[in-house]
């Protein structure tokens, strides 16, 4: 099973929902996790199984990397908002960083961020259960 955490600045939430309702079935082939506030609302309006982690300005970026770090997760979609400047900046860009160190694909805007859903199709349509093979 894909393992994918989704992770959406306040800003971003409304599209992260309307992307997790967009893409609930393949997303439902996958095992979610996500920053707190992000991860409840994901659950409340798809009906979607999510574990939900600390909000991201309390340390949920930084669990995000953490699982990142010991290779739990496949994969990150990140809806960032790029005007607004973020508290915790220096977590989200420790984040950014260690999936470039891990090779995790990270997208960061809704056009990437449908790349990877391609992407899971075809890993899921060829019976793969993780994204980063090599082969």
């Amino acid at each position: 099973m894909l393992k994918i955490a989704l992770v959406a600045h306040d800003e971003k939430k409304a599209e992260m929902i309307e992307f997790t309702q967009t893409h609930k079935y393949l997303l439902s082939q996958c095992q979610l996790t996500a920053t707190g506030t992000t991860g409840k609302l994901i659950s409340q309006h798809t009906g979607l199984p999510v574990t939900a982690l600390l909000s991201g300005p309390i340390g949920g970026d930084q669990q995000i990397g953490s699982l990142v770090a010991t290779q739990q997760l496949d994969m990150i979609i990140f809806l960032r908002d790029p005007l607004t400047a973020q508290a915790h900046e220096p977590d989200i860009a420790a984040l950014l960083r260690v999936c470039d160190v891990h090779n995790i694909p990270l997208a960061t805007n809704r056009q990437s961020a449908e790349i990877l859903i391609a992407y899971i199709k075809l890993c899921l349509e060829r019976g793969e259960n993780n994204a980063n093979r090599t082969s």
